[in-house]
């Protein structure tokens, strides 16, 4: 399946999501249904949040920007919400929805940084799920995609990793299984910044697909052979699909680049 997630339409470049799918066509990607935009399913992000108020896991938050950083210490996960609004009740529509994540603890496995811990209330805080714009947020939309789109696994950057915590808890508020979760290093450049247009980075090449792919692949703790870069683009992915070692997968967050 292919998700395009467009709950930001202030910041989408025009034209972004058919020159992702033509990029991904041109490396190889297939997919078996029409793709899935996420603010298609705007109704369904706000009736979860909805629901999540009507059941008090979550509140009406008043605060500005400004309030907050006056008023919140700077946690794992950035800047930790004090609840100021936790025991509120507000009549106006110029509010976000927070979940409460008081005596909170979340454990899983990363299936590539093994083991992890975090105490929401102290790492992250009550988190926006729904805001002022009446719009979900990242970590609730994607949350409830994976779940109705029955993903089994997440496979992502570990520029995420702080945020899956977030994730988890609202699966299990929902009552719904758990993914496994499956971070991989990010490449940055020499100034640490992560490869994106926002950092101005090249684009990927599609007349260098093959290239770009044993790259990847060899940034992933793979071992392709030289002769692929001579053959169809097919046999690199069949390579890679028959020889994928995740246990060889660098366990650092970033790699450098250098191709």
């Amino acid at each position: 399946l292919i998700r395009i997630e467009d709950i930001d339409p202030e910041r989408e470049p025009k034209d972004a999501a058919q020159s992702i799918l033509q990029t991904l066509e041109d490396f190889g990607f297939d997919w078996d249904r029409k793709p899935i935009f996420q603010s298609q399913h705007h109704n369904l992000h706000s009736y979860i949040a909805e629901q999540f108020y009507a059941r008090k896991l979550a509140y009406r938050c008043i605060c500005s920007r400004k309030d907050i950083a006056h008023s919140s210490n700077i946690g794992a996960m950035g800047s930790i919400y004090p609840g100021t609004c936790s025991n509120k009740s507000h009549s106006s529509d110029n509010y976000t929805l927070r979940v409460r994540t008081k005596n909170i603890i979340v454990n899983y496995i990363d299936q590539t940084y093994g083991p992890q811990t975090c105490n929401l209330e102290k790492e992250s805080g009550d988190f926006v799920i729904y805001r002022a714009d009446k719009r979900p947020s990242y970590i609730l939309a994607a949350s409830v995609d994976d779940i109705f789109e029955c993903y089994s696994e997440i496979v992502r950057g570990s520029d995420l990793l702080a945020i899956t915590p977030r994730q988890i808890h609202l699966t299990q508020l929902l009552q719904k299984k758990q993914p496994k979760f499956f971070h991989i290093p990010i490449i940055v450049d020499d100034a640490g910044n992560k490869l994106s247009k926002q950092t101005h980075a090249t684009a990927l090449k599609s007349h260098l697909a093959r290239d770009e792919i044993s790259h990847a692949l060899k940034d992933l703790g793979q071992e392709p052979p030289k002769h692929l870069l001579w053959r169809p683009l097919w046999a690199s992915w069949d390579w890679a699909i028959a020889h994928w070692n995740p246990q060889a997968i660098p366990t650092g967050k970033f790699i450098r680049f250098n191709h």
